[in-house]
């Protein structure tokens, strides 16, 4: 005869909530071992409250973490709300079987700081950064270990560091007093409105003196390049194709080169002036992760031009650990600035704004804003295009007087309607 067995249902009302069965599952894995785990269980106490006399609050302790989880709020299951769960226990010798109500916790790791249930906002919450850091703490590699320390000594220079300079700021305020600094700081403004722009005397007498030679290529620059200005003495066709095909010179220093004057002299000169005006171009055209080459200016760049040249047309940066050049947007006008004015300089202070704009790869509307800050008038003329049809470009020319505009003013946008 098959033996018979029977089920007994005991339920919440007889038990209480704390004597239900207890499912549990870990967020981050499988216990292996539950010998060494020890399981408490904690009832809310607040009778007076109906709804709260059910919360209950599971944690496990181990070795190395402590898991804590609830049948509340919103890390809660939500199965315990929408599903009833039992559990049976069958004793083989009588047959008969107890049935249990079962509450279902999900067990996260528990950190020092963090409170225990996520509806309490009278502690401070723990961001997912310190999370990670103390994960790292526990069980991180010596390297991971390393960087979390570094990065914590760093934030904390970063912290001194601020203070320090706030309270700098302070003690000027205080020493100053705000008026004095709000004069100090407008003077300054209209002294330093045009940093990007070449010296300009607007008031001179002949163009020449407007954007002075010698403060757009210093004299010891000026003599540094001449030993490289030999391949630029060239006048037949023949000469500028070949010096084409080598890929160095822009269109517009090849184009330059067709008028080149005969007397050796001012031949010489215009050939210093278009090197240089070719390692300007050069220049703007790099990537700032390409400035710190040290051939990517050409080997035919001496160091005297090419220190010059980091010196004014870029700025010191501080990153991971390392000082490097770069060009931010301000600086990359500085050098168009400079070209358009060594440009003019060069052919007789009238020049093809849009010749240059392609060579510098910018749009015209920005290489317009510059010339018009610079004080130069600007118009449009059809320009013949060897084996194609004529083209509008762009002349910008030099003459007094002179309007110069002491910031490089935007665009203004037009207002939707």
């Amino acid at each position: 005869m098959a033996a018979v067995s029977v089920w007994k249902y005991r339920d919440l009302a007889e038990l209480g909530p704390e004597q239900s069965a207890a499912l549990v599952q870990f967020s981050n894995g499988k216990l292996t071992n539950s010998e060494n785990v020890e399981f408490q269980l904690h009832k809310n106490i607040h009778r007076n409250n109906p709804r709260k006399k059910h919360q209950l609050i599971l944690s496990a302790e181990t070795d190395r973490l402590t898991y804590v989880g609830n049948n509340f709020g919103p890390s809660a299951l939500k199965c315990n709300s929408l599903c009833k769960y039992f559990v049976g226990v069958l004793n083989k010798r009588t047959g008969k079987m107890e049935v249990y109500d079962a509450q279902l916790f999900n067990m996260h790791p528990f950190f020092p700081g963090e409170s225990a249930t996520e509806g309490d906002t009278s502690e401070k919450r723990t961001s997912y950064r310190e999370k990670v850091d103390s994960l790292i703490e526990a069980f991180g590699t010596n390297k991971q270990k390393r960087a979390l320390s570094s990065r914590r000594l760093n934030q904390v220079g970063n912290e001194t560091l601020q203070k320090v300079v706030a309270k700098a700021a302070e003690n000027i305020i205080e020493k100053k007093g705000i008026t004095a600094l709000t004069s100090e700081a407008t003077q300054f403004e209209s002294q330093d409105k045009s940093t990007f722009l070449p010296p300009c005397h607007a008031d001179a007498d002949k163009p020449e003196d407007v954007y002075k030679f010698e403060e757009l290529i210093s004299p010891t620059e000026y003599q540094a390049i001449g030993a490289h200005c030999e391949s630029l003495k060239i006048s037949t066709t023949e000469e500028i194709c070949k010096l084409a095909q080598t890929g160095n010179y822009s269109s517009f220093v090849l184009e330059s080169l067709k008028s080149i004057p005969q007397d050796e002299k001012s031949r010489d000169h215009k050939c210093h002036c278009l090197f240089y005006l070719q390692i300007l171009i050069r220049l703007h055209n790099l990537k700032n992760h390409e400035l710190k080459h040290k051939g990517s200016l050409g080997s035919d760049v001496v160091d005297v031009v090419k220190n010059s040249l980091m010196k004014n047309f870029t700025v010191l940066t501080y990153n991971s650990g390392r000082i490097k050049n770069v060009m931010p947007t301000s600086m990359k006008a500085k050098v168009v600035a400079y070209i358009i004015a060594l440009a003019l300089h060069i052919n007789s202070f009238q020049i093809d704004l849009t010749f240059l704009q392609r060579e510098l790869k910018i749009s015209e509307n920005r290489i317009l804003d510059i010339a018009r800050a610079m004080g130069l008038k600007v118009a449009k003329k059809k320009v013949d295009i060897p084996g194609g049809p004529a083209e509008d470009h762009k002349i910008a020319t030099l003459s007094l007087p002179l309007a110069v505009r002491s910031t490089l003013q935007g665009r203004k946008r037009k207002k939707m309607t």
